[in-house]
């Protein structure tokens, strides 16, 4: 194990990496249950998308620790799903078994360029001061959505965002948990995001702010009101508007996944010459994790940004994201349990791996106005879209731009100019869509 693993090579262990792969499924947990919330909002049934969730992450998990060996973890992606529910089946008025179709059949386009290493070319095409910028827009994103889970932001319709309120007694557990869990970073204590993770859902227990789980252990929902909807309803992919539905689910989970892979490994320092190394093989499992998902009945399964909290407590191998997925398989049976782990109590961790993340600002090269442009604009953008993919967008579409107006346009790799149109019509889909 410690071979294939190169657990010595990687200077880890296995209990770190059993301790970070249990701090990445407490950081995602959450998406047991904000995934049936959201595809119940389009009629699917909240048990089958419950279990469902939880085997796909199991598979992506697995899938990416044993083949790919990255402490990257899998799930169902937020924001698809939303796409999903919101736009697809609310929106459009299509029937949630044949918007599983779409899923299913984009898995399937998914699956064969990534076969032909399409993604792979793509990923190693982007210049390495994008991916530093796309590295901290992620960890902007994550703190972003902590800051606003724990109550210390919140809308304002005057100045968009704003403070949000202290008379709310979980904001107060939120600060709790972000001053311990700064004070333990700072005094370098290992497992310092974990253990303040704990203490916050303790104190939240204590005084009554997390309500304590009626039991502790429930029988898993039955998979058979989603399992194979989707292959069973493919003919029903018969119009246009369908297939941007699945073009649309294609993209999105594309450049959702290729930004959070690339983010995640710069945190980790995976990247070598500006290549990430066994990318072929992350992709792989991300890819058969979607299909797999689409099969048992959920929207579409990509890499997560919570696993840079796994990456942070130490977690730099396979054993991190498999012991990840094996705690998705359990928590089937502890459905009660996870009720306690509230945004309140993840809510800490989200914005320390932000500061985390933010750390590859350093070293973009903001002196050069056409490179610290494109970087600017993925950085601010992905948070203030609320949307990885978006916030790349904004900087593949301006990167060519700024790139030939300095007289470097031989510079900009091929691929790059490809994607500033792939962008632009991904923009413009979205747009159509809203």
């Amino acid at each position: 194990m410690n071979h294939y693993f190169m657990l010595d090579e990687l200077h880890t262990t296995v209990p770190r990496e059993m301790l970070a792969g249990f701090t990445t499924f407490i950081s995602m947990a959450y998406i047991m249950f904000v995934n049936p919330s959201v595809l119940g909002a389009a009629g699917v049934d909240k048990g089958a998308v419950f279990t469902a969730t939880a085997l796909a992450s199991a598979i992506g998990c697995i899938l990416m620790g044993v083949l790919a060996r990255y402490p990257i973890a899998t799930a169902p992606a937020l924001g698809i799903n939303a796409f999903f529910a919101y736009s697809v089946v609310i929106g459009m008025k299509v029937p949630w078994q044949t918007a599983m179709a779409g899923v299913f059949v984009a898995s399937l386009i998914f699956l064969v360029i990534t076969i032909f290493k399409l993604r792979e070319m793509i990923i190693n095409a982007i210049p390495s001061d994008l991916k530093y910028a796309i590295s901290s827009g992620i960890g902007l994103f994550i703190a972003f959505i902590g800051l606003h889970d724990g109550g210390l932001i919140a809308a304002n319709k005057s100045t968009v965002v704003g403070l949000g309120s202290f008379s709310t007694a979980t904001t107060w557990l939120t600060i709790f948990g972000l001053i311990l869990t700064s004070i333990l970073m700072v005094m370098r204590v290992p497992g310092g995001i974990f253990i303040g993770m704990a203490a916050t859902a303790i104190v939240g227990l204590v005084t009554k702010l997390i309500p304590m789980p009626h039991q502790l252990v429930a029988g898993a929902p039955s998979l058979a009101p989603t399992f194979g909807v989707g292959i069973k309803h493919i003919g029903d992919i018969n119009s246009v508007q369908m297939w941007v539905v699945v073009l649309t689910f294609l993209l999105v989970t594309f450049f959702d996944t290729a930004g959070t892979l690339v983010g995640l490994a710069q945190q980790a320092g995976f990247m070598k010459n500006n290549e990430m190394p066994r990318v072929g093989k992350a992709l792989m499992s991300d890819s058969t994790a979607m299909l797999a998902g689409s099969v048992l009945g959920t929207s579409p399964v990509g890499a997560y940004v919570e696993s840079s909290a796994g990456i942070a407590v130490g977690g730099r191998s396979g054993l991190t994201a498999i012991t990840t997925g094996i705690l998705f398989v359990l928590g089937m049976f502890f459905s009660p349990l996870l009720t306690v782990v509230t945004s309140q109590v993840t809510a800490p961790a989200l914005i320390i791996v932000g500061v985390l993340m933010a750390q590859s600002l350093a070293r973009i090269n903001w002196t050069k106005m056409e490179i610290a442009i494109p970087s600017f604009l993925i950085v601010l953008g992905m948070p203030l879209t609320y949307s990885i993919s978006d916030g790349l967008a904004l900087g593949v579409i301006t990167y060519p731009i700024t790139m030939i107006a300095a007289k470097r346009g031989r510079e900009v790799h091929p691929l790059m100019y490809v994607l500033f149109f792939v962008f632009i019509g991904f923009m413009w889909i979205l747009n159509v869509n809203h």
